[in-house]
């Protein structure tokens, strides 16, 4: 499965990108925008880890986004559940190397089409830390709206930062 734009590939993750991965996930800079799920410093056990996680996910939902066949960075989703079922939480992230050049924009836009053909969900949200500007500003160039901002709900790098609810719904 791969989702085609007109200068990247979305594709599930597969072995042989751990290098490209530890390359555009190894940086400061980029964890600082993600949870801290997502490891710093990010060593090539990070990337076989997670490799092996999203190659066993059926569906794929979490996919590679590649130019010129190197993995820049990822995106995907995780389902709700029980009465949050139709709703699924969306996530992206791209190398530092690859910001201010509307990658961001063009794989997310790709995924949100290719999720809302591909599941029953009835709408797509994403958390941004507020201080993300950027990260926000892809999110609405997408067709997401922002729901609401959660004050003081978010604790990265021992600073209290608001975030923020975007959605999109099906047919948006």
């Amino acid at each position: 499965m791969e989702i085609r734009t007109d200068r990247l590939i979305l594709r599930p993750f597969r072995p042989g990108d751990e290098d490209d991965l530890v390359a555009a996930a190894d940086d400061r800079a980029v964890w600082l925008h993600l949870r801290d799920r997502f490891p710093h410093p990010y060593a090539r056990e990070d990337a076989e880890r997670w490799i092996a996680h999203a190659r066993a996910t059926t569906p794929a939902t979490d996919l590679a986004v590649t130019l010129g066949g190197r993995v820049i960075g990822g995106v995907g989703l995780e389902r709700g559940s029980d009465v949050n079922r139709l709703d699924a939480e969306v996530g992206y992230w791209l190398g530092r190397d690859r910001w201010g050049r509307g990658y961001g924009t063009e794989a997310l836009t790709a995924f949100v089409e290719f999720a809302f053909a591909s599941f029953p969900f009835e709408r797509l949200h994403a958390w941004v830390f507020a201080p993300n500007l950027a990260s926000r500003r892809v999110l609405e160039k997408c067709g997401f709206r922002l729901e609401g901002v959660a004050r003081r709900s978010v604790l990265k790098d021992q600073r209290l930062l608001d975030s923020c609810l975007y959605a999109r719904l099906r047919g948006e």
